[in-house]
């Protein structure tokens, strides 16, 4: 991946299994939603975290950890 944003899908977050772990500590229920499941190439992390009230800047801080990369 080159670099983890706002409009990143969950998808893309999803191969990591670390990245899968910092999720999980956000409470993000789309890790364990069967509807999500199923929309997870198209669900952006931005656009859950808004409808779910995470913090999407201390998440992105702590996703770039993960992967080294430059956050937007």
């Amino acid at each position: 991946m080159e670099k983890i944003t706002k409009d990143t899908t969950l998808a893309e977050i999803f191969e990591n299994s670390e990245a899968k772990e910092i999720l999980a500590k956000y409470n993000l229920p789309c890790l364990s939603c069967p509807f999500a499941q199923g929309e997870v190439d198209k669900l952006k992390i931005g656009e859950v975290c808004r409808m779910y009230n995470i913090d999407i800047k201390n998440l992105l801080k702590e996703l770039k950890r993960v992967y080294g990369k430059k956050v937007l």
